[in-house]
This record gives structure tokens, C-alpha cells and sequence, in this order.
């Protein structure tokens, strides 16, 4: 069985999807929220995210062929902005830290 033939990483890619597409539309308030609200967001991205780390690894050990295929789309994506997947990761770990810091003060 091929990778994407799992139902388990069909839904966990599907949720991980509506997750951040619900996330990011959210977040286009981000500006009206009030502190509770910004710290509840910020838990929220840094949740998803690491999920999303821990499903990009699935990819990068897997031997299945399309998997390793949707890794090195990625790499090659993020290449065309001189980045790659860890330095994506850490710049978005960043950002939620500069967040954080931001209504701390």
C-alpha cells in the first residue's frame, strides 16, 4: 500500500488542511483580538505546526516513492525562495515568537 493509500494520512492531511486554511482566515482578525485571544491563536499555530512538522517527517522517512516525490516538491519550492523545509519551520517558529513577545510587552 502506497502512502497517500492510507485513510489514517488521507484524513490527518485533510485535517491538517482545513486546520490551517481555518487558522489562517482567522487570523486576518488577528489585529482585533484581544491578549487572551492572540495567546489562544498563537497555542493554536504553534499546535498546528508541529503537527505539521511531525507529517512532513512521515513523508521524509517514508520509502514509498510519491512521498519521497512530495518531499522534494516542497524542497524545490522552498529552494525558489532560497529557503528550505527547516529553515521554513524555524522562521515560523520565529514569527510566533516575535507574536508572543509582542503582547507580552
Amino acid at each position: 500500500m502506497g502512502f497517500f493509500d492510507s485513510e489514517i494520512i488521507q484524513q490527518e492531511a485533510m485535517q491538517l488542511f482545513q486546520d490551517y486554511q481555518n487558522l489562517t482566515q482567522l487570523g486576518s482578525n488577528y489585529g482585533k483580538f484581544d491578549r487572551e485571544g492572540k495567546k489562544m491563536f498563537i497555542e493554536q499555530m504553534e499546535s498546528m505546526m508541529e503537527r505539521y512538522h511531525i507529517f512532513m517527517k512521515r513523508f521524509e522517512l517514508s520509502e514509498d516513492f510519491t512521498a519521497k516525490m512530495t518531499v522534494e516538491q516542497l524542497k524545490t519550492q522552498l529552494g525558489q525562495f532560497g529557503m528550505t523545509p527547516d529553515a521554513m519551520f524555524q522562521q515560523m517558529q520565529q514569527t510566533l515568537e516575535r507574536m508572543k513577545a509582542e503582547i507580552e510587552s
